[in-house]
């Protein structure tokens, strides 16, 4: 079971991501590869200053592709290699505190062939989880483990072999809800996602609204994610729910405005491949505590 680990940066965090780099050359396993995405920018050659295990290779990209566009520039470069089974991706900002993570990820994969994801428990410097950050819904123990229907983009394992059957990131999202669209793929696909909280990333504690396209982009992308994944029934109830939610929710004026155009928008461009979940899907995902309507 070869492991890869992949780190996508726009090259504002120099120091964060030595220290990353750092807590992945300390890592009990080593990981075969490391593959690092400049998004828009230049990177440094991280091998003359830092002491990094595998095959160390470093991507510049031209322009910003977004979150989930970055990390499908290391994954077809994963794929020319040919070589890896499972790839870490982690957060530039993020730590990996324990040194055991990359050889429990092995440990899990090798004893399970259909688990295809596997989330990371996200914690800050005072190893407070957040709310958002537990894949369950309601007040849930962010210690608790096991199956389910979604997981972070700040740490995480995606096997290769579910990758080619499911297909990569959405990288048209660029940022917010992509995580959620590749893992509704998965579980239609029957691969399993587990939520192994024992594996750490240490990740500064943030709020998603200091993006600047935050409230249009997490609408926008809300309304695509449903016009592709969800059975055409369930399209109007996950939309309502979440009008109301957002309604509740917002406290700027501003914000809200900028969410209003974003749905607008989401309704009125194209959401890319219409390819929705059956409904035996929807009810795995029910009986897992996630119905895709909320």
């Amino acid at each position: 079971m070869r492991i890869a680990v992949a780190v996508v940066t726009m090259g504002n965090r120099p120091a964060e991501v030595d220290a990353l780099l750092e807590s992945v050359a300390k890592q009990d396993l080593a990981p075969a590869r490391i593959v690092l995405v400049g998004n828009g920018c230049r990177l440094p050659r991280f091998t003359d200053r830092l002491s990094l295990p595998g095959e160390v290779t470093t991507i510049d990209v031209d322009e910003n592709l977004g979150c989930p566009g970055g990390r499908n520039v290391a994954l077809a470069r994963l794929r020319v290699f040919g070589d890896v089974d499972v790839v870490v991706e982690l957060d530039d900002d993020g730590l990996l505190v324990d040194a055991g993570v990359l050889r429990r990820v092995r440990d899990l994969y090798a004893a399970d062939p259909r688990l295809g994801i596997v989330g990371f428990r996200i914690a800050d410097e005072n190893g407070e989880t957040q709310q958002r950050h537990v894949p369950r819904v309601g007040a849930s123990d962010p210690m608790r483990g096991g199956y389910v229907t979604g997981f972070l983009g700040g740490g995480h394992a995606l096997r290769m072999t579910m990758l080619e059957e499911t297909g990569d990131w959405p990288a048209e999202f660029f940022f917010a809800h992509e995580e959620t669209d590749l893992a509704w793929r998965a579980a239609d696909a029957g691969w399993k996602i587990l939520y192994a909280p024992e594996l750490l990333l240490r990740h500064p504690k943030t709020s998603p609204a200091r993006h600047a396209i935050y409230y249009r982009v997490t609408a926008r992308n809300r309304v695509w994610l449903v016009r592709r994944r969800l059975p055409l029934a369930l399209i109007p109830v996950h939309l309502g729910v979440w009008t109301l939610l957002t309604l509740l929710r917002t406290r700027s004026l501003a914000g809200l405005r900028a969410w209003c155009g974003g749905f607008a928008e989401g309704l009125r461009q194209p959401a890319g491949e219409r390819r929705p979940m059956r409904w035996r899907t929807v009810w795995r995902l029910t009986r897992l505590g996630r119905p895709p309507v909320i």
